[in-house]
């Protein structure tokens, strides 16, 4: 009989491409969980920084009010974020809403107004990187990022790579340590849900998921990049476990039937079909322990989505 996964941890990441913020319950919103990828570390461009090209992002620590994980919670002008980083004082940044606002930001394929946190912190961020540098707000009373609407059509989201929530399970990243030369921890992967009691790889065919009332649709399986080769603790970036994962978690191993392009694959990018359940679209919270109830299964890896 096959086993029910639970939620074993959550992930916020509230500046892109910074350090994780591991929380006991988090609020659930049509474009992520609320707070993750508010913001965005951008050059004197307004082009998205990432770890991709500014590795040492993985060094900084933001961290946030616990409060600001529970349901319909609303910042004061006592609310911050506090950030930190090797070398660097620490750097307070309001809850509340900035009234500046950047133009011409962008990432990836979106570009649009942001709001801007100020000089502070773009002194501060510009220090840290050694680069002319600001940090931007995602404005989500005006502005809209799609995702792919060829995977998702009418859903919606912040500064995530690409669509609003990752799932990956303990018992794949077992199954990849096992194949390592050094095992890796789970902030290679940057998850928002890390499940446990799920057989290896069980997430590649979810359809559709079930928390509490809240439905999750699978979109497609997760491309890796660059970014799981970068050491979260050092900001050193290897070869690993890109190189061990091109052996059995590629395109070309998992889709025979599709033509290759090199691509490899860890985790699940799902949606919170808020238009199911929850009618209402707004936010809900999600514990550490919640069960997760499969309701829909692919029959194989060549059906998913890449």
């Amino acid at each position: 009989m096959e086993q029910s996964p639970k939620i074993a941890s959550l992930f916020i990441y509230p500046i892109k491409s910074c350090r994780g913020i591991s929380v006991p319950q988090a609020p659930v919103t049509p474009t992520g969980f609320r707070w993750d990828r508010h913001w965005l570390v951008v050059n004197y461009k307004g082009r998205a920084y990432t770890q991709r090209i500014v590795p040492q992002l993985a060094l900084i620590k933001p961290e946030m009010p616990q409060e600001a994980f529970s349901e319909d919670w609303e910042p004061t002008n006592k609310s911050f974020m506090v950030i930190r980083a090797p070398g660097m004082n620490e750097l307070k940044i309001p809850l509340t809403t900035p009234d500046s606002v950047a133009e011409g930001v962008s990432m990836w394929e979106w570009s649009g107004s942001a709001l801007d946190e100020g000089e502070e912190a773009a002194k501060w961020f510009s220090d840290y990187i050694g680069k002319p540098s600001r940090l931007v707000r995602f404005k989500k009373d005006s502005e809209h990022r799609p995702v792919d609407p060829q995977y998702a059509a009418g859903y919606s989201t912040t500064f995530m790579d690409l669509f609003p929530f990752l799932f990956l399970s303990q018992g794949s990243l077992n199954e990849l340590n096992m194949l390592l030369p050094e095992p890796v921890p789970v902030n290679r992967f940057r998850p928002n849900i890390f499940l446990d009691g799920c057989e290896p790889f069980g997430e590649d065919l979810w359809d559709e998921i079930k928390i509490n009332d809240l439905v999750f649709k699978g979109v497609r399986l997760c491309s890796r990049c660059k970014v799981p080769t970068v050491d979260q603790e050092t900001a050193v970036m290897g070869s690993e476990p890109t190189e061990t994962l091109l052996k059995f978690r590629s395109d070309k191993v998992l889709m025979p039937d599709k033509k290759p392009r090199g691509k490899v694959f860890f985790g699940k990018e799902m949606v919170w079909d808020w238009k199911e359940g929850s009618s209402d679209g707004k936010g809900k919270l999600i514990k550490v322990g919640d069960p997760v109830l499969v309701a829909k299964k692919m029959t194989s890896r060549n059906e998913a989505a890449i």
